[in-house]
């Protein structure tokens, strides 16, 4: 499953906006022992286990757009329009606050 996130923004600010993102959703959802390494300036490498079965996808930054990609096995496939539904939303959610300024107040904050 690949799905594109539209940005608008500079990759510095978009990575932020990534990183933002994936940490939300590390807290949110703790209980499926959630993972993100940057392994370059670009690219994320994100897990997570689920029914006993741990997911494993990535975020990749181009100019325009944020790219997330996720092998979702045929049982879970129930559950794929929810899982992309939260991503979008928590990516969208900090898009639009990087775009209103908002990202380096909340990186400001304790």
């Amino acid at each position: 499953m690949k799905k594109s996130f539209e940005h608008g923004l500079s990759q510095e600010r978009a990575k932020k906006v990534t990183q933002h993102a994936i940490d939300r959703y590390t807290e949110k959802f703790s209980k499926y022992n959630p993972e993100a390494q940057w392994v370059s300036d670009t690219r994320a490498e994100v897990s997570f286990s689920a029914k006993g079965v741990t997911l494993e996808g990535s975020f990749e930054l181009t100019d325009d757009d944020i790219v997330m990609e996720m092998d979702i096995p045929f049982l879970l496939k129930p559950f794929k329009g929810k899982a992309v539904q939260v991503v979008e939303d928590e990516i969208n959610k900090w898009v639009e606050k990087a775009k209103r300024g908002e990202l380096d107040d909340e990186e400001a904050q304790p």
